[in-house]
């Protein structure tokens, strides 16, 4: 089964939001833990979270990817930012209990200057302050375009996470397809060379999540721009090939494109029509 979806405001609580993945024909979906450019967390209602875990259950939903605030930064060279980063980050899981079993997404964040291994260090200690073994939570790092100081733009920068991590079961990666072409992994024409080249810095066992994008630059920019599924330079046929990949094609998938519920709901059908095509 292919499990897909696309990011569900939040604003509204956990069970309307798994009404509005319902209809847009999802069996996964992606949320934000907060107003995605920071902020306090809306409150947790107990009776909601009931009623959504038992939509969830109904329906047979694929893992939910929840996502940090844009905000976090982790690794920042200015001690308020990385305090506000490593507070969040702790909220965050906590309130993730409430949905046990699930994903929570991060942007590993920006060094500004300080180096990548300095940014990588801070990154580290923020995981080895929170994780811990008793959590039902798996944290993703994910990979980035690489722009400016951006951490995450190449698997050996994950990997580095990685090993400096005790809790390793509770973390994971997550793929962002716009991302990895931007920072020069060509998913479109190479992709079981990148597959391979994940598998052997990372492996392919830590990868559990993917955000499908396409991408409005060339493999590459380094930019970071997302664009609707076949109209970018990675193109629906890339998509196609990725969806029915043996190992990537059993993750959840979680569109961030530029879109709306109309364009959402095309998008996860067509996931669907690419998961059933035969092989070219």
């Amino acid at each position: 089964m292919i499990y897909v979806g696309n990011h569900i405001s939040s604003s509204k609580g956990f069970e309307a939001m798994g009404k509005q993945a319902l209809k847009l024909g999802a069996n996964s979906f992606a949320f934000f833990t907060r107003n995605p450019r920071g902020g306090a967390a809306k409150e947790i209602i107990p009776k909601d979270v009931e009623a959504f875990l038992a939509l969830a259950k109904e329906h047979k939903w694929g893992k939910l990817v929840a996502h940090a605030p844009y905000t976090m930064n982790p690794c920042s060279d200015k001690p308020s930012v990385r305090e506000f980063a490593w507070r969040v980050f702790g909220e965050d899981l906590e309130r993730m209990e409430y949905i046990p079993g699930n994903y929570y997404n991060f942007h590993p964040g920006s060094h500004v200057g300080q180096g990548t291994e300095m940014g990588i260090d801070w990154i580290i200690r923020m995981l080895n302050t929170h994780l811990k073994p008793e959590q039902h939570t798996t944290v993703l790092l994910e990979t980035m375009a690489g722009k400016g100081s951006e951490i995450g733009g190449s698997f050996q920068e994950l990997r580095a996470i990685w090993d400096g991590v005790m809790e390793k079961e509770k973390l994971g990666i997550c793929l962002d397809t716009c991302h990895v072409w931007d920072a020069g992994y060509d998913i479109r024409d190479h992709l079981e060379a990148v597959v391979e080249e994940f598998d052997q810095v990372i492996g392919l066992d830590h990868l559990k999540a993917l955000h499908v994008n396409d991408s409005q630059n060339p493999m590459g920019a380094r930019k970071d721009r997302h664009a609707r599924i076949g109209e970018g330079h990675i193109g629906k046929e890339a998509f196609g090939r990725i969806v029915r990949h043996p190992v990537l094609g059993k993750l959840p998938m979680i569109l961030e494109t530029p879109n709306d519920d109309e364009g959402w709901t095309g998008e996860i059908a067509l996931f669907r029509q690419m998961a059933e095509a035969p092989l070219a």
